[in-house]
């Protein structure tokens, strides 16, 4: 038999007035207050906005680095736009891009995949394999350079694969090093997001698909891989990004050369300005890539969805 209980009499808390509870439309938040991003404003500022400001001024004036800067209005960028070089260097940095994307993104998935297992000594062979992470790309440029000298490195002592070898003076052979040293040194960075992803797909789905009689090549196309997406999109924005702000590498092993077969566009803003020390065509040059970079990334977000991503992982 159910008793039917009074009901509670209304506590003091409950009544309107001070100690009753907000409304859930008018709850507020509690978030932190304006002097939180005050550190992080300030060093945004410092080292981000002024410095652009400062190109952006500098891109309409001649400058040397001594004495006082001139105001030459649009000079600089009609001298731009009829550079070759300067065009050139778009396309190389574009098809650098390209090429970076193509090789290091298939190797980077198998191998994350391969490292997110259970298989005998994996950890130990990751941890190998992960070494250039440790190393600067100057480092790892000046290693390959002496790895593949034209006089003493390995294309001298197989002439028969390597032909004259001399890697390095020629457009196609240059740029095939200069994409094989950043696939060796940025492949294991890549590896890690790829290995953390594969990490979080559900067991569940394998499970699954074992019980449909789906292989490991047919479990990999159909689970894995779709599960990468997200984490497939947030990398290639990174070889994007960091495809067009590579300098070191082109410097050390190609010198931008032969001639300006391999010079880039953040290599030739060095050149212009560091070594003719026109520091005003410098700043123009940093100014169309940044441009070009920004608009590069936000047409990736907007055609890949990486703005509105959500989990693909069962449950969430």
């Amino acid at each position: 038999m159910t008793t039917l209980l009074p009901p509670r009499p209304p506590a003091a808390s409950d009544s309107p007035g001070k100690g009753s509870p907000v409304r859930p439309g008018r709850a507020r938040l509690n978030r932190p207050g304006v002097a939180w991003t005050l550190p992080a404003t300030i060093f945004f500022l410092l080292f981000a906005a002024v410095p652009l400001v400062a190109v952006v001024v500098l891109s309409f004036m001649t400058w040397t680095g001594l004495g006082e800067p001139k105001f030459v209005g649009m000079e600089n960028w009609q001298t731009l736009a009829g550079d070759s070089v300067m065009l050139k260097s778009l396309w190389l940095s574009l098809l650098f891009i390209v090429l970076g994307v193509v090789t290091q993104t298939p190797v980077s998935i198998l191998l994350g995949v391969w490292a997110a297992g259970p298989q005998r000594n994996r950890a130990v062979l990751s941890a190998i394999f992960f070494l250039p992470l440790l190393l600067s790309s100057a480092a790892i440029s000046v290693l390959w350079r002496a790895l593949l000298d034209p006089n003493f490195g390995v294309p001298a002592q197989f002439r028969w694969l390597f032909g004259d070898g001399n890697l390095f003076g020629h457009q196609s052979t240059a740029i095939g090093v200069i994409i094989f040293v950043s696939m060796w040194q940025f492949t294991p960075f890549h590896t890690l997001i790829y290995q953390g992803a594969a990490k979080s797909v559900p067991p569940v789905l394998y499970q699954a698909a074992e019980v449909d009689g789906a292989g490991r090549i047919r479990q990999f196309f159909s689970i894995t891989l779709p599960q990468l997406r997200n984490s497939m999109i947030t990398s290639v924005i990174l070889m994007v990004v960091g495809g067009l702000t590579t300098f070191e590498t082109v410097l050390i092993l190609t010198n931008g050369g032969p001639g300006t077969d391999t010079t880039i566009t953040a290599f030739y803003m060095f050149e212009e300005a560091f070594r003719r020390y026109n520091f005003g065509m410098g700043s123009a040059i940093a100014l169309v890539l940044v441009v070009v970079a920004t608009a590069i990334s936000l047409i990736m977000v907007k055609l890949s969805g990486y703005d509105k991503m959500r989990s693909t992982m069962e449950g969430v």
